[in-house]
């Protein structure tokens, strides 16, 4: 079960460069995706000429599915110059896998609940923190691929590209740097990473 909210109109302006493929799941949406505000943004985007295709279906994390049914939209998503996303981090992280060429945004971000989300047989994850990441690290979530969680770079621990808690895990930070690379975005390792408060409602409060 999830709960997801559409970035902000400001924030996914300035996210969508060029022509745009949008991609929406609607897998695990039982307790709030933003259905209606997606297609709102999706109309503005369509009534100025720079959509491909929209798909909407459930399930991207599922990799062999999504490659299955994604072939007649083959053409749409080449012409594409960035693919939108709208799903979990999961789901994200499944197509900037699978397009690994392509700038693939995360146009939601995922909120912590208890429950689950997708049905994924990768070994990939969202921990649903609030504000994804994914856009700046090149699909690949450095809470999940960094053994440390670490969101500013390097620990400077790993050797040959392997992470140093676990020698047989690659370097989370490592394939995000190598990522960034292939797609031309190493200026997003350049970005701020906004300083997170996890004060509860009651420490608030007292203030």
């Amino acid at each position: 079960m999830l709960i997801t909210e559409l970035k902000s109109t400001e924030t996914l302006r300035g996210l969508l460069h060029g022509k745009v493929f949008v991609l929406n799941c609607h897998g695990c949406r039982e307790i709030r995706f933003p259905e209606h505000e997606a297609d709102a943004f999706q109309a503005e985007l369509t009534a100025e000429g720079i959509v491909t295709g929209i798909f909407t279906t459930e399930y991207i994390c599922n990799d062999e599915n999504l490659a299955v049914i994604l072939k007649p939209h083959a053409a749409a998503i080449e012409a594409a110059d960035t693919i939108a996303v709208f799903s979990c981090g999961v789901g994200v992280q499944t197509v900037a896998a699978m397009f690994p060429a392509k700038r693939v945004v995360a146009c939601c971000d995922t909120y912590a609940l208890p429950g689950y989300q997708g049905v994924t047989p990768l070994e990939v994850d969202c921990k649903q923190c609030g504000e994804c990441f994914l856009n700046l690290t090149g699909g690949i979530c450095p809470l999940t691929a960094c053994s440390k969680s670490l969101v500013n770079g390097q620990c400077g621990g790993a050797k040959n590209g392997k992470c140093e808690v676990d020698p047989n895990m690659e370097c989370g930070w490592e394939r995000i740097y190598q990522k960034l690379k292939k797609i031309g975005r190493l200026d997003a390792m350049k970005c701020p990473v906004q300083i997170r408060n996890y004060a509860t409602d009651d420490e608030v409060s007292k203030k």
